[in-house]
């Protein structure tokens, strides 16, 4: 937190002070994706993802990919008995698009099985971010900190299977 500024903690939020000299947090700097030089928070994303039905739970990261705008996948968990299908996919991208914006459309969307969060049940967008990045699993995140360390494992084999 002291390394960016020294002496001055930074604490990751995006804020802004306002001219009645309060504060307005729109969320995790960490947690933005800029899309086309629009910034969007991934808790816009989530809401809009997670206001269809048969979405229970989501992850979205954006990876720098050479020559293109980079690829943003979104991660489903969906409810008991529902399956990705064509139209569910369909249904998910029109929301995002008319909720958030046309260029924070995922490029994939991939149903998982759980989203891996720590013991206080924050997202783990950027050691997910890390590892489909290269990063070795146990350099982005800390399994024992972990509610359900092994829903890291889809990520660590997707990596695997994007480098080969």
């Amino acid at each position: 937190y002291f390394s960016m500024y020294p002496g001055v903690w930074r604490h990751g939020d995006w804020i802004e002070i306002t001219e009645r000299g309060t504060a307005i947090i729109y969320g995790r700097s960490d947690s933005t994706i800029n899309r086309g030089g629009v910034r969007m928070g991934t808790s816009e994303i989530y809401r809009a993802v997670l206001d269809v039905p048969e979405v229970v739970d989501a992850l979205v990261v954006d990876l720098p990919r050479a020559g293109t705008d980079g690829w943003m996948p979104l991660f489903v968990v969906l409810r008991e008995g529902e399956e990705l299908t064509d139209e569910l996919v369909a249904r998910i991208r029109r929301r995002v698009r008319e909720d958030c914006s046309p260029r924070h459309v995922p490029n994939e969307i991939r149903q998982i099985a759980a989203v891996p969060r720590t013991l206080s049940g924050k997202v783990l967008e950027v050691p997910v971010k890390r590892i489909l990045s290269g990063t070795p699993a146990e350099q982005a995140a800390s399994r024992e900190s972990l509610a359900n360390p092994e829903a890291l494992d889809y990520f660590v084999d997707l990596a695997a299977d994007e480098r080969s």
